[in-house]
């Protein structure tokens, strides 16, 4: 888990020095060479995203310390990798936009919700662990680890996969709309996978 600043930070700085994104490539669907608000759907995307990939990152990687199960260290790995690059793309895109990668407002705000309704003990938007959730996470071995954290994070990708569809239906800025295409179909995919995963160790996706 300490490795996360570096991965991030390495994702950033890769993305921008090599020009992967562009103010170009960021209109190539919507209007040409678009900076989003601050208060826009794209911003407001990109920002709460940003702290909901961060926690299912350190989820994965508690969880990858807990068990020796090799489908499971290999589903927190690929998971952990993926959203903490694409964490690093969507902090890049607020670079280049200049705008703040904290918000005055609360999380959600962007799709109409109301954000103040989250928070509670650490669970900043829907789907994300309660900080009691994540430091059970931490104390579990083996089948119970294992099982825990495939129900926290199917909860988790629930709640990105409406965050992500938000962005679908509202962002304007292309590479940020792909983004969230992207995000919708392979998480849906892993929830789906996790289902069967709980299902062989005799567990669903409801916790107790």
């Amino acid at each position: 888990m300490r490795q996360f600043p570096l991965i991030v930070g390495a994702a950033v700085t890769a993305l921008l020095a090599t020009g992967a994104i562009t103010y170009a490539v960021a209109g190539d669907e919507g209007a040409s060479g678009v900076v989003p608000a601050a208060d826009s759907a794209d911003a407001g995307f990109a920002r709460d995203m940003a702290v909901h990939h961060q926690q299912a990152v350190e989820m994965s990687y508690v969880v990858r310390d807990r068990t020796d199960d090799e489908e499971v260290r290999r589903l927190a790995y690929d998971i952990a990798q993926t959203q903490a690059n694409q964490r690093g793309m969507m902090l890049g895109w607020l670079d280049l936009w200049e705008l703040p990668k904290v918000s005055a407002d609360p999380p959600m705000t962007w799709m109409g919700m109301d954000g103040s309704a989250f928070g509670e003990d650490g669970a900043l938007m829907p789907g994300m662990a309660t900080n009691a959730e994540m430091k059970r996470l931490g104390t579990l071995n083996g089948k119970q680890a294992e099982i825990f954290y495939l129900q926290l994070m199917t909860e988790h990708h629930k709640g990105g996969v409406h965050m992500a569809q938000g962005c679908v239906n509202a962002c304007e800025v292309g590479v940020g709309k792909r983004l969230a295409r992207g995000m919708v179909e392979a998480q849906e995919s892993e929830i789906a996978l996790m289902a069967a995963m709980l299902k062989e160790r005799g567990a669903t996706a409801s916790r107790p």
